[in-house]
């Protein structure tokens, strides 16, 4: 008896360590240390508008029944969780998400080719423009799939960090045909992940063919080397400005980077022809390829060390020597407090950040554990200014809820007038992420003319195309929403004053969206 019931005890004892682990991974589940003591509705936006894409009645009630401890734990251990069937729909029917990149790719190469051997000029230039319509509404899929996840999924935390990383991985859309790409790369390199280790997420960005394109690594050979790469890989990914290189690490790890590139032969093609000797390191998974012929096989040394291994082998051990250097934890710590605290973050908290991200051999989520119980955070709710991607998303998802968008081009029509088109940046440093940036006159005004956009003629949102009908009424009744009932109780006397002096419910809309306050996160 007594060994059955040991049995049972330590099956118990399994069952508690299974249900204590995060999914995917063997890590124990990250749970932030928050006061236990009951969180007022006041604070429980603050948290989902700094946390979420926009705090909101539906989201504040899932809040309040988990209880803000509960809830940050779900939020940093993120579970498959299913999108609303209407939003779910819209991304199932893309063909992003019905077609492999590497048959995409393939394919539209196919098509450029085609296109350029006609030898009518006028029918030339119909192909050609049809290529170019393809690749544009393969970009335009991935960001409305990404619009439709920000708004909806109920795994907040990882789709604003799958945005913060886009935007620090960041590749262009202009560039050759990463519009065709960059939905695979958020989607395979990025997203999962977001809030797992670091150094998982540098190896799968470099191993995606949107990286290698836009960072011209796929010219990089022996003999022929490009430094673009290598240079944004220490300067902008890991080590940062003043992280400690020299131009003499960007030239070696440039000659590490050489053969590593992208193939469009279809993968039943029969592989390259290989000196003999290197056969064995050739590599080709989808459209990534590491070509022996074009690598650079003489002996490097990287940050002082030289790199022991051979072939493709060589850039995972410069990898794993960028990902743990201290200046790699000390940017990336610094960049994510700019991103979820404040524009010039208190160096006490990113020094806490770093040595988490240290101590747990990059662990994002265990890196934002410390973020998030530090009282810096606390401090700073309701006071970070939000970029435009930030202010559209918050601005929707506190008018209509959880009602889901039809026709989500307004928004990112909204989101380009303020600059900040998604995947277009076109230099690899990203979108700035401080105030300064996005606070200009000429930006508040077009914010103005976009909170009477969603206040006022909102259900453009809900109809299929331009020409259909707009519902009535057009605009949301967001007096009537309990989350705004209780943001007005913080709000200053003249929002106030001015809200009161509104002639009718889309005015008194376009004053709270326009508001102060909603700028701010």
């Amino acid at each position: 008896m007594r060994r059955a019931s040991m049995a049972l005890g330590a099956c118990a004892l399994a069952l508690l360590a299974a249900c204590a682990t995060a999914p995917g991974d063997h890590r124990p589940l990250v749970s932030v240390s928050l006061p236990s003591q009951q969180v007022d509705e006041a604070m429980r936006l603050r948290w989902l508008d700094r946390v979420s894409w926009g705090a909101n009645a539906s989201s504040d009630a899932q809040l309040a029944k988990r209880g803000l401890p509960l809830w940050m734990r779900d939020q940093l251990n993120p579970r498959p969780a299913p999108l609303p069937a209407a939003a779910q729909a819209q991304i199932d029917a893309m063909e992003i998400s019905r077609t492999p990149l590497d048959q995409l790719v393939t394919g539209l190469d196919a098509q450029r080719k085609a296109a350029d051997a006609l030898p009518d000029e006028d029918q030339k230039k119909a192909a050609r423009q049809a290529y170019q319509q393809h690749l544009n509404a393969l970009v335009r899929e991935a960001q409305q799939r990404f619009v439709l996840r920000a708004l909806y999924s109920p795994n907040q935390l990882q789709e604003q960090m799958t945005w913060f990383w886009m935007n620090h991985f960041n590749v262009n859309l202009r560039k050759d045909n990463i519009r065709a790409m960059v939905g695979d790369y958020e989607e395979n390199a990025i997203r999962p992940h977001a809030l797992g280790r670091f150094r998982d997420l540098l190896g799968a960005t470099l191993h995606h063919p949107a990286m290698l394109r836009y960072l011209d690594n796929a010219q990089n050979a022996a003999n022929r080397i490009n430094e673009n790469y290598a240079r944004e890989l220490m300067e902008l990914h890991t080590l940062g400005v003043g992280g400690g290189y020299s131009q003499a690490d960007v030239q070696e790890l440039a000659r590490v980077l050489t053969g590593v590139g992208v193939s469009y032969q279809p993968l039943d093609a029969p592989p390259p022809n290989v000196r003999p000797n290197l056969r064995a390191d050739y590599v080709r998974k989808g459209l990534f390829e590491f070509n022996p012929n074009r690598h650079d096989y003489g002996p490097k040394t990287l940050l002082g060390q030289p790199i022991q291994s051979r072939g493709l082998a060589e850039a995972d051990e410069a990898l794993d020597r960028l990902a743990r250097a201290p200046a790699t934890a000390r940017f990336v710590s610094r960049k994510l407090a700019v991103y979820f605290v404040a524009d010039d973050p208190p160096q006490a908290l990113v020094d806490r950040m770093a040595a988490a991200f240290t101590r747990s051999d990059g662990d994002i989520a265990v890196t934002l554990k410390a973020l998030f119980e530090s009282p810096e955070f606390s401090a700073s709710l309701g006071r970070k200014f939000r970029d435009p991607v930030h202010y559209v998303m918050a601005g929707v998802r506190l008018a209509y809820d959880d009602r889901v968008v039809t026709n989500v081009n307004p928004m990112l029509g909204w989101i380009n007038r303020m600059g900040e088109q998604l995947y277009g940046h076109e230099t690899p440093d990203g979108y700035p992420l401080n105030e300064a940036a996005w606070a200009s006159a000429g930006q508040m005004n077009t914010r103005f003319e976009i909170a009477r956009a969603i206040g006022a003629n909102g259900a453009v949102l809900f109809r299929a195309d331009d020409k259909a009908p707009l519902e009535k009424p057009t605009f949301p009744p967001l007096a009537d929403s309990r989350a705004v009932r209780t943001m007005q109780g913080s709000m200053s006397a003249d929002t106030r004053e001015a809200l009161a002096q509104a002639k009718n419910p889309q005015e008194w809309n376009t004053f709270l969206l326009a508001s102060p306050e909603l700028m701010r996160r």
